[in-house]
Parts: C-alpha cells; sequence; structure tokens
C-alpha cells in the first residue's frame, strides 16, 4: 500500500503559501503549514491542512514544529519554503536590525527549516525542497536593497546545496515569482514610506512607492505560482529553476542578455527614478 506523502509548507497564511496547500492536498498530499498567524490559517485546517504556529527567527520554534511532524509522521517527502517578506528603504536610512531580520526570515530561517528536515530524507534517501524566490534574485528594484540581497544569497544557496544534496537523493528547486497578488506590494510601500519618506531619499521613495502602487493591477493570481510549485515538486525530473508567471520567464531570459547599464537606464526609467536630485 503506497504511503501517503507528507508536504511541509511555510508563509501558508496567505498568498502562493496558502494557495500551495490547497494545491498540495488536491495532489493528496497530508501538508503541514506554517505561519505566525496561526487564525489566518483557519480555513486550511478546514480544507484538511495541519496547521501549526512556525516563526522562522526562532531556533525552538523550527525545531519543535519539525519535532511535531516527526512524532506524527515517518517520513517528510516535501519541505516549500515560501515564507518571506520584503522591507523597502534606501540602503542608509534601513536600520540594520531590520536589515539582519530579513536575512534571518528569508534566508537563515529557510536555512534552519531546510537542516531539520534533511537527516529524515537523507535516511531515507529521498525527499524535494522547494525554495520559494524571486526575480529579484537576478534583478535590482528601487531601495530593495536589503531585500534583493537577501533573494541573490538564496539563489547561491540554491546552486550549492542543490549538489550538496543530490548524491542523498534530494532534490533542491528555486521557484522564481514576478509580481504576484500578495500583501507583499502593500507593506514594501508602507516600509518605503516610514523608512525613506523623509530626508534626502524622499523623491527616490516617492517614485517607488508611485511605481508599486501603479502597477498592483500587474500583478498576477498567486494560484499560478503555486500550479509551478506543484510541477517542481512532483514532475520526476525537476529543473534546477522555474519562473512563474510566463512574464518572469520572459523578463529572465531577457536579463540574460541586457548589460547593467542597459538594464539601469530601462529599470531606472520605467520606475521613475529621478535623474538628478537637488541636495537644497
Amino acid at each position: 500500500m503506497k504511503s501517503t506523502p507528507v508536504a511541509i509548507v511555510t508563509g501558508a497564511s496567505s498568498g502562493i503559501g496558502k494557495a500551495t496547500v490547497r494545491s498540495l492536498i488536491q495532489q493528496g498530499y497530508r501538508v503541514y503549514c506554517g505561519a505566525r498567524r496561526v487564525e489566518q490559517m483557519a480555513d486550511l485546517a478546514e480544507d484538511g491542512g495541519k496547521v501549526h504556529y512556525l516563526d522562522l527567527t526562532d531556533a525552538h520554534s523550527i525545531d519543535a514544529f519539525v519535532a511535531h511532524i516527526l512524532d506524527k509522521e515517518t517520513r517528510i517527502d516535501l519541505l516549500v519554503n515560501n515564507a518571506g517578506y520584503g522591507a523597502y528603504g534606501a540602503v542608509e536610512d534601513m536600520p540594520m536590525e531590520e536589515a539582519r531580520k530579513q536575512f534571518e526570515v528569508n534566508l537563515f530561517g529557510l536555512a534552519a527549516i531546510t537542516n531539520a528536515v534533511l537527516p529524515t530524507m537523507r535516511q531515507r534517501r529521498q525527499g524535494r525542497i522547494v525554495h520559494v524566490g524571486s526575480m529579484g534574485g537576478k534583478f535590482w528594484s528601487i531601495l530593495g536593497g536589503w531585500y534583493q540581497a537577501t533573494k541573490f544569497a538564496l539563489e547561491g544557496f540554491a546552486d550549492c546545496s542543490r549538489n550538496e544534496l543530490r548524491p542523498f537523493g534530494i532534490d533542491v528547486v528555486l521557484i522564481q515569482p514576478g509580481a504576484i497578488r500578495t500583501e507583499w506590494s502593500s507593506i514594501a510601500i508602507d516600509s518605503i514610506r516610514q523608512t525613506s519618506g523623509q530626508g534626502p531619499y524622499r523623491p527616490i521613495a516617492e517614485a517607488a512607492a508611485n511605481f508599486f502602487e501603479n502597477n498592483k493591477s500587474m500583478e498576477c493570481d498567486p494560484q499560478l505560482v503555486a500550479d509551478v510549485i506543484v510541477k517542481a515538486a512532483t514532475v520526476k525530473r525537476p529543473k534546477a529553476r522555474y519562473a512563474a508567471p510566463k512574464v518572469a520567464s520572459v523578463a529572465l531570459f531577457c536579463r540574460r542578455f541586457m548589460s547593467d547599464a542597459l538594464l539601469d537606464r530601462l529599470f531606472g526609467r520605467y520606475m521613475g527614478v529621478p535623474h538628478k536630485i537637488d541636495i537644497g
């Protein structure tokens, strides 16, 4: 009798994470849903998800979450590292505590829960880890220095760990989403205004906030990314990277042939970055 595959999805309280949980349940997985906002996962519990509190900045929370799963299950087949957030603002304005927090959630917390599930995957010589990164791992964006840094770092982390874990039968896949209809852009706008809305970077902050606000209509349904995550999780031989939606694939393809100077000009113009700011 074939065992029910077991999956973990972090950041499951909204957006891509919530859509991924539902899609994996439909695929026959038993899904453990982790997030800090447990109350926002009540609907997932009704759908059959196993809902638990998870704080990726707390090592004890990570260890307790994985230990609980292993106490209930004999296996962990899939880890979807979806949790993450973007605090935007000029690099000079961003408090170092906030910069470190982004790395704690977007990279170090991701690495910690990955390490927690690896022993059981290695023992079974089977498993798949899907990291949800961003197009921001290949592109810059206005006032996104610290957020982009976490996503650029994830690109290297995924490449190295993919080759470390392949001999143990464990696959590592990186998803590169474009603009998705989630809370992300609203959080970024609030962060921009709070961090750099006053002072020397104010003209850039106004341009950045306007850019994100005006482009909300172009954001895509989180289900489009969830569908790609499920594909990466279930296909026999996954690719190292999947971009979603299609516009992200096109943009990443074009990036390969752009010089930095050309990208700076095109992106700067597109985002409305001031060419020159008077000190006054």
